[in-house]
Parts: C-alpha cells; structure tokens; sequence
C-alpha cells in the first residue's frame, strides 16, 4: 500500500512536503538548542557533535545507497528497452523468410506492435490507457502466434518456421521482462527511511546551531536544499513513465523507421523464387541443404550479381538454425 502511495505522488510534491518539514524541524531544533544552552556543559555538547556527525554519516550512506538503487534500475530499464528492440527486429527479419501470403500479414502485425510499444513507454501514468494498450499487444502476441501456427501447419517441414517461432517466443519474453523492468521500484521502506533520516539530521544540525546561538541560516539552508535535490534525483529515477528524466526508447524508434523501410527488391525476389531444397525432408544433411540453396540462387549469369549477398543472408539464418535441423 506504501509503494503505491508513493509511486502515485509527483517526484514535485514529495520533494515539496520534504522541504516544508526540514524547514520547521531545523527551526525547532534550533530553539530547543536555546533553551537547553545554559544546561549544557562543554563535554556533553562534544558528545552531541559526535551523534550529529554519526548521523549525518549514516544519512549520506543512505543517500549513496538510494542512488545506487535508482541508478541500477534505471539501467536496467534502459537495457530492456534495447533487449525488446532486439527481439522485434529478429522477428522482423526472420518474418520475411515466411511464405508470401503470411510474411505481409506477419510485418504488418509488427509494424502495429512497434507503434503501440512506443505508445505505452510515452503514456503518462494512466491506467485506463496503459491498460487498453496492454489489451492490444496482447491481441497482437495472439495474431502472430496463430499466424505462426497456421504457416507450420501448411508447411511442417519448413524449418524456417521454426525460426520465426523462436524469435516470436524471445518477443514475448522480452515485453514481459521489460514490463516487470517498469515496475521495479526502490522499496517504499528505503524511501520512507531516508525522509526520516534527513529530517532528524536536520533537527539535530538547528539543535546544534542553538547550542552554539549561532543560527546559520544560510549553511543551513544549503544544507536542506542540497538533501532535498539529492532526494528528487532519487525519485524521479523511480518514476519510468513521468518526470525530468526518462529512458531514451531511440532503439525502438530507429527499428521502426527500419520496418516502415520496403523490403529491398533483389532479397524480396530471392525470397519468392522456388526453392525445392526446402521441401526436403529430415534426413538431408544441414550441408546438402544449404549448398542447393546457393545452386538455386547463384544458377545464371543474371543472378550473379545479388548470389553473394542472398546467401549470405541464408548462412547467417541457416547456420543460427543447424542444431534443429541436425535432430
């Protein structure tokens, strides 16, 4: 329940409370410091500089450790983003070794994937939009996947359909990952911990300055600002949909310029042309079927020029594919 009501509030109104309570509580320290001066000899207020400085010390190690924990998530969400951007492009390319028919239908479900990705990444923190976009990349896994098994059923011997399937499989794997990446948060408890912390430090400084019936106000003051900006870092680290600083989602948006990109007109011919090796079934060696690929495609003169480049491309996906094929 903590973690909601915190993650609910603006990064803004949390840094605001927290500076319009270290404000009185240095005030009341200070004049508590007053009062208490004539009380005090010189021995118990050296032992009250020691517990100030030990718990100043303790509220920078909570500081130190807060940001660690913000700045590794963050890391983290970024590293997701990239990962999901990964996996979208490799279904992407191995999309285009379907058939005909299902190869458009497959790009076009990717291409509309992208875009709602994009769309849950920039949407502010509404639950009612987050979840209709949840809904559709939902409707989208289950369009793929039926098209994925309607294309294995046609042609179960097709290996390159086995491909597709896994980086399918990866796809989805990565949503979920960068999603739980999403809501990953610094626990409430560090958080709540480190408020109180920074304002008993406060009052034990203002109790100090009484002590010593010097208000510095202006060390003072820098003193809880700093605090206060150290804080708002913290939080708008831990706010992935909202605030100053956000993850860059540029792999996401270069792999969908990439996709909006036609297919280049000598693989896409490559790819329509007959390839009777593909028909061959489980007891051809790895090494036959490849070579009678490259003989398909390298067959002719007027084919020469785009040889090299198709069976690169197939070598690359064939040799990612050879421990399917050799069971």
């Amino acid at each position: 329940m903590a973690d909601k009501f915190l993650y609910s509030q603006s990064e803004a109104l949390v840094v605001l409370v927290l500076l319009a309570l270290l404000f009185p509580c240095a005030e009341a320290g200070y004049r508590i410091g007053l009062r208490r001066r004539s009380r005090l000899d010189e021995a118990a207020k050296s032992r009250l500089d020691s517990v100030q400085a030990e718990i100043l010390v303790l509220l920078g190690l909570l500081l130190g450790f807060t940001v660690a924990m913000s700045v590794s998530r963050y890391d983290g969400r970024k590293h997701a983003v990239v990962s999901e951007a990964n996996a979208i492009g490799t279904a992407a390319l191995r999309a285009r070794l379907l058939p005909v028919p299902e190869r458009g239908e497959a790009m076009t479900l990717l291409r509309q994937y992208v875009d709602i990705r994009l769309q849950s990444a920039q949407q502010r923190l509404d639950p009612a939009a987050l979840h209709e976009l949840e809904r559709k990349a939902a409707q989208l896994h289950e369009k793929l996947w039926l098209l994925a098994a309607a294309v294995n059923h046609k042609e179960p011997q097709n290996f390159t359909t086995g491909l597709f399937i896994t980086a399918l499989n990866d796809l989805i794997d990565a949503k979920g990952l960068r999603d739980a990446a999403l809501d990953n948060h610094v626990p409430a408890s560090v958080l709540v911990l480190l408020f109180a912390t920074a304002i008993l430090a406060v009052g034990m400084i203002g109790y100090s300055n009484g002590l010593a019936n010097h208000r510095a106000a202006v060390v003072t003051g820098m003193l809880m600002v700093l605090f206060a900006l150290t804080i708002f870092v913290i939080v708008d680290l831990d706010r992935p949909r909202r605030g100053l600083i956000r993850v860059s989602q540029i792999s996401m948006t270069e792999l969908k310029k990439g996709l909006d990109k036609p297919l280049p007109s000598a693989l896409s011919t490559a790819l329509i042309e007959e390839r009777p090796a593909s028909k061959a079934r489980g007891h051809h060696s790895f090494q036959s079927f490849e070579n009678s690929q490259k003989e398909v495609r390298c067959s002719g003169s007027s084919k020469s020029s785009r040889c090299g480049a198709t069976s690169l491309i197939w070598r690359s996906e064939l040799s990612s594919a050879a421990p399917s094929v050799r069971s």
